[in-house]
């Protein structure tokens, strides 16, 4: 357990409320930069993570497989930072139980911290498929720091990698093991790759631009289960195909951790159930980011999670505050492709689809329109439109004449006529 010192400010903590975040990802980062912004000096703040690094941007992490940037480039606050605003950080140490009644967060066995507030930030899980073979030495998930490092240990030369999961940390984790020369082949139940994000069209392109990094893809493939002797050999699929592996990655999705708050008797859903301020069913206790859930809702985006620590900083800097919910999009790159969605994805009956498509170019536009106004947006290869399709989706405003430039993008503007003074 590595802990940096409380920085300035110290002599005052007797007289300020004592503020305990469990957890140090980016949610937790992000809360921490607008909370000192609001209100500098106001908490006495404990920060407490389990890895044994500081926050750092898991956007990154398939570039850090592909050795594209090394983990010092995926930091985002040196411990200077921490120090400088006044907040003890404790690394690698886990919270193991929070006791309400005397307002304890117990640290690893025996270290207890008093708090006022609590903020639980402590993130997912990821999922590991019920089928045989899933403990066996070679099967990993792609989280963390320590899975890259198990994943490049474990990706020699001539290694047969199998990815299993086709949404987007499973590509990643695909194209990342390409890069390293690895024979990666990418396995998805579905019918198409990013299925909640891209219609068929639009995951046909981002096939295509896997399999040009060199990643096989089989969709519709359901594993059956994985076997070996004392490690992993070969992954079986339901209609009988035997794939040999030396290295299976499991990308299947995550769940929000709600063991903590579960175990100290917080109302828990899916996550850990939050009002509109973020409060938990106990008021000096919140959470947010992918262990939350709101309204019925669980987020497993960064956006969200961002827009969630706003609120919350803003909240406990007591100023009137509400998180209304995000209206999800999705803007990334998927093998060098720029990929965007928003809103709805697949064309109801109700609504128009508007299409552009280019396929030796690897461009494809999908605007659905539905009583004059824009409740979708699928783009791929060229996303430049991205913003307005948010706005107008968030919005609800009629699309009216923004439609062609939405499609096409939007004229160039003519350049000024210089201007001169009469003679």
């Amino acid at each position: 357990m590595a802990s940096t010192g409380t920085g300035k400010g110290t002599g005052q903590s007797g007289a300020r409320e004592r503020l305990v975040v469990v957890g140090n990802g980016m949610a937790s980062l992000r809360f921490l930069e607008r909370l000192t912004e609001d209100v500098p000096g106001r908490y006495d703040v404990v920060v407490v993570g389990a890895e044994p690094v500081a926050a750092y941007n898991r956007v990154l992490l398939s570039s850090l497989l592909g050795g594209e940037v090394d983990e010092a480039a995926c930091g985002f606050r040196g411990l200077d930072w921490y120090e400088s605003h006044g907040i003890r950080l404790i690394t690698g140490a886990p919270v193991t139980a929070i006791d309400r009644e005397n307002g304890l967060a117990v640290v690893g066995e025996t270290h207890v911290l008093p708090f006022d507030k609590l903020v639980l930030a402590v993130g997912s899980v990821p999922i590991r498929l019920p089928k045989p073979g899933m403990e066996l030495p070679g099967v990993v998930t792609f989280r963390d720091f320590a899975d890259v490092a198990a994943i490049r240990e474990a990706a020699v030369e001539h290694a047969k990698a199998i990815v299993i999961g086709g949404g987007l940390l499973g590509l990643e984790a695909a194209v990342g093991l390409a890069r390293l020369g690895v024979d990666t082949t990418l396995l998805h139940v579905m019918d198409r790759l990013m299925e909640r994000q891209l219609d068929h069209p639009a995951a046909a392109l981002v096939r295509r631009a896997m399999e040009a990094r060199g990643v096989k893809v089989l969709l519709k493939a359901d594993t059956a289960r994985i076997e070996g002797e004392g490690k992993v050999e070969r992954l079986i699929l339901s209609d009988g195909t035997v794939l040999p592996a030396d290295l299976v990655v499991l990308s299947v999705g995550v769940r929000p951790s709600v063991a903590l708050a579960q175990g100290a008797g917080l109302e828990i859903g899916r996550g850990i159930k939050v009002d509109d301020r973020m409060a938990t069913s106990d008021p000096r206790i919140f959470a947010l980011g992918e262990c939350a859930e709101h309204r019925g809702l669980v987020y497993g985006l960064v956006e969200p999670a961002y827009e969630q620590a706003d609120v919350l900083a803003r909240t406990l800097a007591g100023k009137d505050a509400a998180y209304p919910g995000t209206a999800l999009s999705t803007s990334l790159k998927v093998s060098g492709l720029p990929v965007f969605s928003a809103g709805i994805v697949d064309t109801p009956e109700t609504a128009e689809a508007v299409v552009l498509s280019d396929t030796g170019a690897g461009l494809y536009r999908k605007l659905l329109i539905e009583d004059g106004r824009l409740i979708g947006a699928v783009f791929v290869g060229d996303i430049a439109e991205q913003a307005a399709c948010k706005a107008l989706i968030r919005s609800g405003e009629p699309v009216g004449e923004m439609r062609d430039d939405l499609m096409f993008g939007r004229p160039a503007q003519a350049p000024k006529a210089p201007h001169t003074l009469a003679a």
